[in-house]
C-alpha cells in the first residue's frame, strides 16, 4: 500500500488538544432526512471551527462519477465549486476543542484513506471516533425518532437496545473506519438515526437534532442544537399541514403510528424479540429500503442540484 500519510497535509501549528473526539460526518452514503448532512453544517456555522488537515481529493474521488458543479456566466466560467475533504477543529459550547471530518466519501483507496484517518487520530490522540447517519425507516413522525447505535465496544453505547439483530447493507468507507478502529483496539462507535421513510427526500431537522444529542450524551460534549429544535417543529407542521390534506397519508402514517406504538410496548415487555419482529422490516427488507433509497439519488453523494 502507497503511504497514507501523503494523501493529507496536516498543518504544524496545533494546540494541545487532549484527547480529543472525532466526529465523522461524509457524504455519499444513505442521508435520509440530509440529517447528517445538517448536523455537519450546523456545527460549522455555529461553533468556532478552523481547518487544520486537508485530503488530496485527486486520488480519491471519481469526479465523473460525482460531478462538482460550475458557474457559466455569459461567456466565461465565473466559478467552481471544488470540492474538499477536509478535518477541522472545534471547540463545543464549554470550550472543549473536537474534531469533524467532513466531504465526499472518497471513491477510491478505501483502505489507504482508512489508514490515513487512523494515523491522524494516533498522531492528534483522539480518544473516541463518531460516526453520523440516518436511514430510512417505517416509522411515523409523529412518534419520537429511534436511533440505532453500534460501537466497537458495547460499554460505549450502553443503554442503547438494538432495534435490528443481523443486517446485509452496502458498505461506506465511514463504516469502515469504524469497523477498522475496532480490529486495532481503538474506540469508535456511530448513530444511525431513523427517519420517516415518506420524508426522507426532503430536510428533516428532528434527526439531526438527534444525532447531536446522542453524540453529546455519549461524549460529553456540549452541542448548541436549539436551532435545531426550532427548526423541526416547523418542519413538523408543514408535513402535519400536507398529510391532513389526503386520506391516503392519515392512513399510512396511522398504520405507523399503530406499528411503532405495538413495539414500544412490546420493548417494555417480556416478549421484546417477537414484537420486534413484527414491528419492524427484516434484515432484507432495510437493505432493500437502503438499496432504493441510494438508486433515488441518482448518482450517490452528487452535489445537490446535478
Amino acid at each position: 500500500m502507497l503511504d497514507p500519510h501523503e494523501l493529507y497535509e496536516l498543518t504544524d501549528d496545533l494546540p494541545d488538544l487532549g484527547q480529543p473526539v472525532l466526529i465523522q460526518a461524509l457524504t455519499g452514503f444513505v442521508d435520509a432526512g440530509s440529517a447528517s448532512r445538517i448536523a455537519r453544517e450546523h456545527l460549522l456555522a455555529n461553533l468556532p471551527a478552523r481547518t487544520i488537515a486537508t485530503f488530496d481529493l485527486d486520488q480519491l474521488l471519481d469526479y465523473r462519477s460525482r460531478r462538482p458543479t460550475m458557474m457559466f456566466m455569459e461567456d466565461h466560467w465565473a466559478d467552481y465549486e471544488e470540492p474538499r475533504l477536509e478535518l477541522h477543529l472545534l471547540h463545543d459550547d464549554a470550550g472543549v476543542p473536537f474534531l469533524l471530518l467532513s466531504g465526499p466519501e472518497p471513491d477510491l483507496q478505501w483502505e489507504r484513506f482508512t489508514a490515513a484517518v487512523t494515523a491522524l487520530i494516533q498522531r492528534l490522540n483522539v480518544r473516541l471516533t463518531v460516526g453520523l447517519n440516518a436511514i430510512p425507516m417505517a416509522v411515523p413522525h409523529t412518534r419520537p425518532a429511534g436511533v440505532t447505535a453500534h460501537a466497537t465496544r458495547p460499554e460505549l453505547i450502553a443503554g442503547h437496545e438494538p432495534w435490528l439483530q443481523r443486517v446485509q447493507v452496502p458498505g461506506s468507507a465511514g463504516h469502515l473506519l469504524e469497523y477498522r478502529l475496532g480490529r486495532e483496539g481503538r474506540d469508535a462507535l456511530g448513530f444511525a438515526v431513523h427517519v420517516p421513510h415518506y420524508v426522507a427526500q426532503t430536510e428533516y431537522p428532528a434527526a439531526a437534532e438527534l444525532l447531536l444529542s446522542s453524540v453529546s450524551r455519549s461524549t460529553g460534549l456540549l452541542l448548541p442544537t436549539d436551532a435545531l429544535r426550532s427548526a423541526a417543529e416547523t418542519v413538523r407542521g408543514d408535513i402535519d399541514r400536507q398529510v391532513a390534506q389526503t386520506d391516503e397519508a392519515n392512513a399510512l402514517v396511522h398504520a405507523l403510528e399503530e406499528q411503532y406504538d405495538a413495539f414500544t410496548r412490546g420493548r417494555r415487555g417480556t416478549n421484546l424479540l417477537a414484537d420486534a419482529n413484527e414491528a419492524l422490516p427484516t434484515a432484507d427488507e432495510l437493505a432493500a429500503e437502503l438499496e432504493r433509497f441510494l438508486a433515488e439519488q441518482g448518482r450517490p453523494g452528487d452535489v445537490p442540484g446535478i
